[in-house]
């Protein structure tokens, strides 16, 4: 169970504290007298009218950034445009991505009073494009509208790439070294999603820096590179700690002497807080290397605005003293703000690993330049700031300490301020470098962190933004006050607390990227066995049936229960008698009472959750990833419904209007006994959604679970029951198919819940409709062939993880599971190989280990039937990959390697296969309507996925697809 590699240093809890312990902690380590806030005040003050006095330079980006903001139609189509329009290879999908966006804003307006001339000619241009459009391109004519679009946002990309390659950089370059700046090289290229990406990234790092290197004599100031392990690996994550650490490792060791044999230096780029246990890993590799030991060119860049900033400043300086070594640290404000925030209240994390609050991110970084100055003689400062106070906060902090250290600034960012001290302070230069249709990661972090309404660079041209407010002190914002987090962020618990009608508690998650959570949970999972756990409530079934002596493990189960329904069926009888009666008490219960229950439920489930996580790995071969999804699905269920309950089944009901004199009301009341069905792929997240909301209407509940997973359901029942629902309220019947048309049959059934196939749904519908006495309702969710639509919009690398995802997660059992790819022909070769690179990376393996990707199938009756139609396919279809599997897992499990095919004709697909089998079409911009009828008619209607980045495209799609969940570019 344990994996093998070495227990790393974990930065993971400092992401767990409160932000109000954090910054109390930070005004304890900042160095912060009245004289130097006076000081720095007063530099900072200096600073800005100096910038505000001269002249900008045309293009200069802050210009676009204030007549441009992200928070205009203008700001978030230029954005679009930039991002996407030159990367699409078809004419027709470029003129309605133009169309699309130059449509949503005016223009014109948006240019005010810009002096900056390529700000107020982007914006006529834009505006005649938008008011005559249609003349434009009939008198025109569309490739010359598509031309001038193309080279506008490649103008857009010069503001912030230095050069489309090396060489150009380079060139570019000359005319800002003569200014006095170093330049720091970053070569466009992150998060590779296949092994040639990664070696396509390292060999553009290792050409770099050996193009430079031999230049080196043309810069007086010895140039960087900067380089993102992002790029170098595509399974960068602590899942894959066992392979990653050690193949980056020697990736990043190979780099980092290239560099030392030019004179060069190089730095570590900071990314997502869930990377940086195992970068600070990586990062330590190089610096064990005994031949680099004389190098003081190599370092990393910390993030200020996560909690963890500070104490890894304090690590860095202590490892690069131990082994007697001096380290470079680039010290920004953070880059990845919007995903931290909205990766912690997906994954409902105890608190959020970054500051809610500007002031408190800037708080941090002065704390972080402090710590950074106090360990001057193995840290060398690099300071990355495009505002006014953290500059004057750095000159002032250095006076006295005799330290070294550098000013940073973005291409394209902050010339105007650097100008000014470039000649007293060393200054680098953070120079992309990269063709312009890969600017988009790049482009949107730049954007969203510097164009933000707050942001120094947005406001210092703000005539309407003082300087005294443009330099306010942090440390005093962050002192004393009442909230500490921001009011209008909601922490990851309390993201559904304005949900109508009076909001809900979303379920706790676990930090599976936090070192220190999974070897407890490891640990707990080899010392405790949740069978065992399980086996007194079994034995307990098993007696009452006079089986018990048949029970010697509780997996045994289904078989011990399936035999007491063939001796003697009356058991369904009695239960729907027990249900009856159960009816009678529970659903006289105020719909309060029985929301409470659920409520009581679901905290009880989390505090239960490594139980019942282990009970899913276990029983239905669930990984770690999807076993924790699953828990905390089913706590939000009981949730969820008990909220709504308290509303829709108030026993006071509804007032109607009505004529003077009448009292008109609405209530609505439970039927009976609703017999609740659900499947093995979900056995306790359908399972307990079933049976909660069944309850919360005020329906007795006769729940039966899969035939393969009814421990699961067992347990639940239990847990239900200790939360006080009554035992004759919700009873447990296990068992398999034939069991489960008996309840259907019932004549005391007066409602079915079943998720399942679509072909068992359709006989349980008839039976239904063929019973004598009221009408009753069948509420069914079953799967389909899903499909997936992909035009020349789209970004490949978030298309290609989603298909993962959504194919092959949960072993593709799942009723939701991507089926049907379908590619615009213009980008299908290059979203093809992607695809079968990532596939490359899976690891199918069993499902308790934490790298596990695919898990088994269910039973060998799922694995024949996926042979078999893999089988048939290899007859007519173009095999794309197919995993291969390790043999030795064929004693482990039953399991089945992932593939992809190539079709030629959607009508080459019958019905659903269930399990990890993707199959794949191309198809002409023009026959999109065509494809959609033939999806259309394929008879299935639960998801649907678009990736577009043009609304009128995903629009007109959902609009043709009645789908009832659609999933837009996710």
């Amino acid at each position: 169970m344990k994996r093998n590699i070495q227990p790393m240093q974990s930065f993971s809890s400092y992401f767990t504290n409160s932000e109000e312990d954090a910054i109390k902690r930070l005004l304890e380590a900042l160095c912060w007298s009245d004289e130097r806030r006076d000081a720095v005040q007063e530099t900072a003050q200096d600073l800005v009218r100096a910038v505000r006095a001269q002249k900008r330079k045309t293009g200069q980006l802050e210009s676009f950034m204030q007549d441009y903001a992200l928070d205009t139609d203008e700001g978030l189509a230029l954005m679009t445009l930039a991002e996407a329009l030159l990367r699409i290879p078809d004419k027709a999908t470029s003129k309605e991505l133009i169309r699309d966006k130059v449509a949503a804003a005016n223009w014109l307006e948006s240019t005010g009073d810009s002096s900056d001339w390529v700000v107020k000619a982007a914006g006529v241009g834009l505006f005649m494009t938008n008011k005559t459009l249609d003349t434009v391109l009939s008198k025109i004519g569309e490739p010359v509208i598509r031309e001038a679009m193309v080279r506008a946002m490649q103008i857009l990309g010069r503001q912030f790439v230095l050069g489309v390659d090396i060489e150009d950089a380079r060139q570019n370059a000359l005319p800002l070294v003569k200014d006095g700046y170093r330049m720091s090289y970053d070569i466009l290229g992150e998060g590779a999603r296949t092994a040639e990406d990664a070696e396509r990234y390292f060999e553009s790092y290792a050409h770099a820096i050996d193009y430079i290197g031999a230049r080196a004599d043309e810069n007086p100031k010895r140039p960087g590179i900067s380089v993102k392990l992002s790029a170098l690996h595509p399974r960068y994550e602590f899942a894959q700690s066992d392979r990653c650490i050690p193949e980056m490792s020697e990736k990043l060791i190979a780099l980092a002497r290239k560099a030392a044999s030019n004179n060069l230096t190089l730095t570590v780029d900071a990314e997502e807080s869930w990377r940086l246990n195992v970068s600070l890993e990586i990062i330590k590799s190089v610096l064990e290397q005994g031949d680099l030991k004389g190098w003081e060119g190599y370092g990393l860049a910390v993030q200020a605005y996560h909690k963890a900033a500070l104490p890894v400043i304090d690590h860095i300086a202590e490892t690069a003293k131990a082994g007697g070594r001096k380290v470079q640290v680039r010290l920004v404000k953070g880059a990845y703000w919007d995903t931290e925030i909205k990766e912690a209240q997906v994954k409902g994390l105890e608190a959020f690993p970054v500051f809610s609050r500007k002031s408190h991110t800037d708080l941090s970084y002065l704390a972080c330049m402090d710590a950074l100055f106090s360990h001057g003689e193995h840290i060398y400062p690099m300071i990355g700031t495009h505002n006014a106070h953290s500059v004057a906060s750095a000159i002032e902090m250095s006076k006295d300490r005799g330290i070294d250290f550098e000013f940073q600034r973005l291409f394209g960012m902050g010339s105007a301020l650097y100008d000014k001290i470039v000649s007293e302070h060393p200054v680098s230069i953070y120079a992309p470098v990269g063709p312009h249709r890969d600017l988009l990661p790049y482009l949107v972090r730049r954007l969203l962190e510097n164009g933000a309404n707050s942001s120094f660079v947005n406001r210092i041209l703000d005539p309407d933004a003082s300087v005294e407010e443009l330099v306010g002190d942090p440390v005093d914002k962050s002192k004393n006050r009442s909230s500490y987090t921001h009011p209008k962020i909601f922490p990851p618990k309390d993201i559904f607390k304005d949900e109508p009608p009076h909001g809900r508690a979303n379920s706790l998650g676990m930090d599976l990227d936090a070192p220190e959570t999974v070897h407890a949970f490891e640990d707990a999972y080899a010392k405790h066995d949740a069978f065992y756990t399980a086996k007194p409530l079994v034995k307990g079934f098993a007696k009452t049936h006079g089986v018990a002596e048949k029970v010697t493990n509780p997996a045994d189960i289904s078989m011990v229960v399936g035999e007491v329904f063939n001796a003697d069926n009356k058991i369904v009888d009695q239960a729907f008698e027990a249900a009856q009666q159960g009816f009678s008490m529970w659903s006289k219960q105020p719909a309060d009472e029985r929301a409470k229950c659920l409520e009581a439920a679901a905290d009880m489930l989390e505090e239960k959750r490594n139980l019942f996580m282990q009970l899913l790995i276990k029983e239905g071969g669930k990984t770690i990833y999807d076993a924790l999804a699953e828990v905390r699905e089913a706590i939000d269920f009981l949730r969820y419904y008990a909220a709504q309950g308290r509303v829709h089944f108030n026993e006071k009901g509804v007032a109607l209007p009505g004529p003077t004199g009448e009292s008109n009301r609405l209530s609505m009341h439970g039927r009976g006994v609703f017999v609740c069905i659900s499947p093995w792929n979900f056995p306790l997240a359908i399972f307990t959604g079933q049976i909660a909301a069944a309850l919360m209407v005020g329906n007795a509940v006769i729940a039966k679970p899969a035939e393969q997973t009814p421990l699961i359901g067992m347990m639940m029942v239990e847990l239900l029951h200790e939360a006080g629902i009554p035992e004759d309220a919700l009873s447990f019947i296990t068992g398999d198919g034939q069991i489960g048309a008996q309840l259907v049959q019932h004549s005391g059934v007066s409602g079915v819940a079943f998720t399942g196939s679509t072909d068992v749904a359709r006989e349980i519908n008839k039976t239904l409709a063929a019973k004598r006495g009221p009408i009753v309702p069948l509420i069914a969710e079953t799967g389909g062939q899903n499909a997936m639509i992909v035009d020349s919009s789209a970004l490949p690398e978030q298309v290609i993880d989603d298909v993962v995802h959504s194919a092959f997660g949960s072993a593709g059992q799942r009723c939701s599971a991507l089926r049907i790819l379908c590619i615009q022909e213009d980008v299908a070769d290059q979203m093809i190989n992607m695809l079968r690179g990532a596939m490359k990376e899976l690891n199918v393996d069993e499902p308790h280990k934490l790298s596990c990707d695919v898990g088994p199938v269910i039973d060998e009756g799922a694995q024949r039937a996926l042979i078999h139609h893999r089988e048939s396919l290899s007859g007519f279809a173009k095999l794309i990959y197919d995993v291969p599997l390790d043999l030795s897992l064929s004693r482990q499990g039953i399991f089945f390697g992932p593939c992809a095919f190539e079709l030629g004709d959607l009508k080459a697909l019958g019905k659903e296969v269930f399990g990890p089998i993707l199959h794949v079409i191309r198809y002409p911009k023009g026959e999109l309507s065509a494809l959609l009828s033939d999806i259309k008619d394929m008879g299935y209607g639960l998801t649907l996925g678009v990736h577009s980045r043009i609304a009128s495209n995903y629009e007109s799609v959902i609009e043709q697809l009645p789908v009832g969940t659609v999933y837009v570019n996710r």
